[in-house]
């Protein structure tokens, strides 16, 4: 399963940048707007201390964190809904990806021009959402085109999903996010193959001076924002530099530490690990699956023949101090396949050859 993250925003914001310190990959970051002409994706690590705690433990001969997928999508313009810019193809780019960073522009640059001409990040945010939001009334409304009508006939899938989207469509029409409806699971079934853009979590990125930071930043607006703040071209300058030098500096943790574990957040994703064949490996899941979906996770023949697993949580495996004392604790249990799966957990999959 892909877990990708887009990163979008206005021209200029600083999204290429900030990509380059992610990845580390050479990425075209001209001043002027759409130099992103096709979207650049990155594999980007998930930084975990607890793999190098279990590394000391296990001692196996390679260790293999988990990843996060990143996609810089090139830069959103007002009424790109309506095909500016190059509005329609990046608007079907953010539909791909499964959470949205959004990056403001708070830095100021004489020599970097604003697509507006002056830096307002409440003002880039509400251009920005107001894009998304009218896109995803335009694909409300042509659902809604084609269930009305059969609706009325008392088509039973059409009855069902209709009031889900007269729901959203008032939502949209009020100027509010879809992901800031309570929908139940349920709902979120009946709609997820429309791919709404604003149903989507979002990670609002402020890209501000590095003297600024560390400054704790309140942005005037109604929606309510998840916010971290950094400087993308610092990022990028401490990319190059080693963990070691990072830590000279005085650097405990870095912006994009914080952004990547923001993101994998966002994505209300877990971390499993397992050990097999001398190879210690962190695997990414969605919180709330269980250990087949686990196993399908590493292969899908995994889940196919899965029979049973044994179970610990890395924690108690630290507290234990190996796998032979965990074992004579009883810390290892052993479960079935509908095991909720914990963040942190180290598995051992049995299942048919």
């Amino acid at each position: 399963m892909s877990f990708a993250v887009g990163i979008i925003g206005l021209p200029n914001v600083g999204k290429s940048t900030l990509f380059k310190a992610l990845t580390k990959k050479q990425v075209d970051i001209s001043n002027y707007p759409f130099t992103t002409i096709e979207p650049n994706v990155g594999m980007v690590k998930v930084p975990d201390d607890r793999l190098d705690k279990l590394a000391a433990i296990i001692k196996p001969q390679k260790t293999i964190p988990t990843h996060i997928e990143f996609v810089d999508i090139a830069g959103l313009v007002k009424n790109a809904h309506q095909g500016e810019g190059l509005g329609n193809q990046f608007l079907a780019q953010i539909r791909e990806v499964k959470a949205i960073i959004h990056l403001v522009r708070v830095f100021a640059d004489r020599n970097i021009a604003h697509v507006s001409g002056e830096i307002h990040p409440e003002t880039d945010i509400d251009t920005v959402n107001l894009e998304l939001m009218m896109a995803d009334q335009k694909t409300i409304a042509k659902r809604l085109e084609e269930v009305i009508p059969k609706a009325n006939t008392g088509e039973k899938e059409a009855l069902a999903i209709k009031p889900v989207l007269l729901k959203l469509k008032d939502q949209l029409n009020v100027d509010k996010l879809i992901n800031c409806l309570d929908l139940s699971i349920e709902e979120r079934l009946q709609i997820q193959d429309l791919h709404l853009l604003t149903a989507k979590p979002i990670l609002y990125v402020l890209n501000v001076e590095e003297a600024r930071r560390q400054q704790q930043f309140k942005l005037a607006t109604d929606q309510p924002l998840q916010i971290i703040a950094m400087s993308a071209k610092l990022e990028s300058e401490l990319a190059d530099l080693s963990e070691a030098e990072i830590q000279e500096l005085g650097f405990s943790e870095t912006g994009l530490t914080k952004l990547i574990k923001g993101a994998h957040q966002l994505l209300d994703l877990i971390t499993f690990f397992t050990a097999e064949n001398d190879i210690l490996q962190a695997w990414t899941l969605a919180a709330g699956q269980n250990a087949q979906q686990a196993a399908g996770a590493i292969h899908t023949d995994f889940a196919e023949g899965f029979i049973k697993a044994d179970v610990i949580n890395c924690q108690d495996l630290f507290k234990s101090g190996d796998l032979k004392k965990a074992h004579d604790l009883g810390l290892i249990k052993t479960v079935g396949k509908e095991y909720p799966v914990q963040d942190g957990d180290l598995i051992k999959f049995k299942f048919k050859n």
